[in-house]
């Protein structure tokens, strides 16, 4: 998390608040399972032929839920669930139904792996006539993905007589499954589509919604400008309204209480440049107060990490990930140096420039020393872009992040800047007295 401060003139339109930047790398679904997975050879034949039908039955109630939600068909959505479910599930489900109503899916459809089965605990019913196999959810939204996502449903199944339904999606009788929560769980999702990408929020979010669809083309377009077009160039903007629906989309890692917004995946795959269901979620009760001008420089910030997530290997140097997003993030919004980078300023004026790169421990402190370290990334890239030009910096990123590695930033640094690490800090502290004077 960071702090960021920012200013029209005098007027401080964001102080003490925080952005999250990209986020570790979700652990991996499962491959395409295709419905149902293949048999097991470890397995005795009639066991495995057992869970395969079993498996395909499951896969069948499911492939008509997913038909009924493309379809928008209640009556058939309905009839996938256990009639003697909870009425607190079955209640539910129905609003999940219409929370989706306003979604403009591009795909839904679910996998069942029947190898991968949960135990359920003693007591929990006959063996035989609840069942909780592996089954992952993937789905896909107009705007917002290119290729579709896969997230895991923790679902229990139940049989009656000949027929199988869905039973809960809680973990009711701790199998060890737990269900993805997406925007529709929370509430009725409301759809702001727009050239580069799609906003969804809730009736309750519906205004920062509006203000964020204003600035999102806008946005998208410069992160394009200066990465190139490389990229899907859409983005999917999610407005949670509770701290329950942050927390769950941003993941249990993250301190949610002061964040304005952050950019996440589902799964990141930088061999081949694909990301899966990248957002950018913002915070309402801080993002909800801050200005037009400010708002649009944290979505430049957090798209250039959707932009470059892809070309992102995890351990790169934190220095050039937040500089470069906070320099792509703060790129013609007309603020001077010092606006953007007040501590930094007062350290150069009180204490002389720093002598070294910001460290990656520093971007996980809290505080001050954590809008410093933002702030002396920043001030590295802009010096950069002033010395060798935008586009230079770009091939510096994907060098340097391409690796993941620190070993790296010296040769690429010489091979594309014509200076080492060290001549590099020397020429960039040489030039804050300058810059902020």
């Amino acid at each position: 998390m960071r702090g960021w401060t920012a200013a029209i003139g005098s007027a401080v339109v964001l102080a003490g608040l925080v952005v999250v930047g990209i986020p570790q790398q979700a652990p991996a679904p499962p491959g395409d399972l295709n419905g149902v997975a293949a048999g097991r050879p470890d397995l005795p034949p009639q066991q495995a032929g057992q869970l395969a039908d079993r498996g395909a039955r499951i896969d069948a109630l499911l492939a008509r839920r997913a038909e009924a939600i493309r379809a928008r068909d209640e009556t058939a959505f309905l009839a996938t669930l256990d009639p003697q479910a909870s009425p607190a599930f079955l209640r539910e489900q129905r609003e999940l139904f219409k929370n989706l109503a306003d979604v403009p899916l591009t795909h839904w459809s679910y996998e069942v792996d029947p190898f991968d089965t949960a135990r359920l605990t003693p007591g929990s019913g006959d063996a035989g006539a609840l069942w909780a196999p592996k089954v992952v959810l993937r789905y896909a939204v107009a705007q917002a993905d290119v290729v579709p996502t896969t997230r895991p449903m923790g679902y229990l199944f139940t049989r009656r007589g000949e027929s199988w339904y869905l039973t809960d999606d809680d973990d009711p009788h701790d199998s060890g499954r737990r269900t993805w929560r997406g925007p529709w769980d929370f509430g009725p999702v409301e759809s702001v589509p727009t050239r580069s990408g799609i906003v969804m929020a809730h009736p309750g979010t519906r205004e920062l919604a509006d203000r964020a669809a204003e600035e999102l083309d806008d946005a998208v377009a410069v992160v394009t400008e200066v990465w190139g077009e490389d990229w899907p160039r859409q983005v999917g903007v999610l407005v949670p309204d509770s701290r329950a629906e942050l927390q769950s989309l941003v993941g249990p890692q993250f301190a949610v209480d002061g964040i304005a917004a952050v950019a996440v995946a589902d799964r990141v795959d930088p061999s081949r440049g694909v990301v899966q269901g990248p957002r950018v979620v913002l915070n309402p009760s801080t993002a909800g107060s801050l200005s037009q001008t400010a708002l649009r420089v944290v979505l430049q910030h957090e798209i250039t990490h959707v932009a470059a997530r892809g070309e992102t290997v995890d351990g790169s140097p934190m220095w050039l990930l937040e500089g470069f997003a906070d320099y792509v993030g703060y790129r013609d919004s007309g603020l001077l140096p010092r606006e953007i980078a007040p501590d930094l300023a007062r350290q150069v004026h009180h204490q002389g420039p720093p002598g070294q790169f910001p460290s990656d421990r520093d971007f996980h402190l809290a505080g001050h020393r954590l809008d410093l370290a933002y702030q002396q990334a920043w001030s590295l890239v802009a010096f950069l872009v002033d010395e060798v030009g935008e586009q230079r910096v770009v091939e510096l990123y994907h060098r340097i992040a391409g690796s993941g590695s620190h070993a790296a930033v010296g040769t690429a640094l010489a091979d594309l800047t014509g200076m080492d690490s060290r001549e590099l800090v020397v020429r960039w502290a040489a030039s804050l007295p300058r810059t902020f004077r």
